[in-house]
């Protein structure tokens, strides 16, 4: 892959991203519905501590999200998403974090972005015009989330057939060649195991696997690898996923806990991403 950065807009500096190392990206959730309670905070200060404690175990990025993406929560208007999600965005980019805002309605991807936001987590795949529009005009962050189906609220069961994760980095290959020729900013690609998907778990289960140990199939994208560590009821499965990201060469792992993400870092002797001022 070759070497690429991305411009922190909070107090300066750029993230780098690069094969020999690992960035770890923390959720912080502003929803309360979301299922992963370590990651919840309930308002804009708690979620600036969190962050800060996440920075100070490691992490470089921080994933902030409001509208839960399990399929069993309903979707927030635009205006419940950005009541959540400003007040939290604004102390967090004040603090000089490099922020990343989980949504997949440009609406909020905007005014997120006007806040002061350095990366788009656009999980649903990066194909409203209006979203491309905006990574284009202001060379932000964007990640290409692999979705099947238009949001994260609107999916069925997930294809599982033969294959599956050489189709899924053709199909991020295509269009990030397509974002790249509208002029998109930095992009990474994401093949969205942490997306929720009816059907059968234990065969998901064993697909993000199969993902995960072709990392490098995603990798001949051109753009940086960004893995969203399944989170799993078993604390020691989920850890081994965060392994298998990790050794396979991950450049950013999407993680809840964070301190222990950041240890396997330099276990596995990868060394772990910051943000270069």
């Amino acid at each position: 892959m070759p070497e690429a950065s991305i411009p922190v807009r909070a107090g300066g500096g750029q993230l780098h991203l690069d094969d020999a190392t690992t960035h770890v990206m923390a959720v912080v959730n502003l929803s309360p519905e979301s299922r992963v309670r370590s990651a919840v905070v309930t308002g804009a200060a708690e979620a600036l501590a969190r962050a800060r404690a996440c920075r100070d175990a490691g992490a470089s990025i921080i994933d902030l999200g409001a509208q839960s993406s399990h399929f069993e929560n309903r979707p927030l208007s635009v205006a419940e998403e950005l009541d959540r999600l400003l007040p939290a965005l604004e102390l967090l980019v004040t603090d000089g974090f490099c922020v990343s805002v989980d949504t997949w309605k440009p609406e909020v991807a905007e005014a997120a972005v006007a806040a002061g936001a350095s990366i788009v987590n656009d999980t649903g795949g990066l194909r409203d015009p209006r979203t491309v529009a905006l990574v284009t005009g202001t060379g932000v962050g964007a990640v290409c989330v692999h979705i099947e189906g238009e949001n994260p609220l609107a999916v069925g069961a997930r294809d599982l057939g033969p294959d599956r994760p050489a189709q899924v980095a053709a199909a991020l290959a295509e269009r990030v060649r397509a974002l790249r020729a509208a002029g998109a900013g930095p992009l990474l690609v994401d093949p969205g195991l942490s997306i929720n998907y009816r059907g059968d778990y234990a065969a998901y289960g064993r697909f993000q696997l199969d993902t995960i140990r072709r990392l490098d199939l995603l990798a001949a994208t051109g753009a940086p690898v960004l893995v969203p560590v399944p989170r799993k009821a078993e604390t020691h499965r989920m850890l081994a996923y965060c392994t298998l990201a990790i050794e396979h060469g991950a450049h950013v792992i999407r993680v809840h806990e964070v301190e222990m993400a950041c240890d396997l870092v330099a276990l596995l002797g990868r060394r772990l991403g910051r943000v270069d001022r």
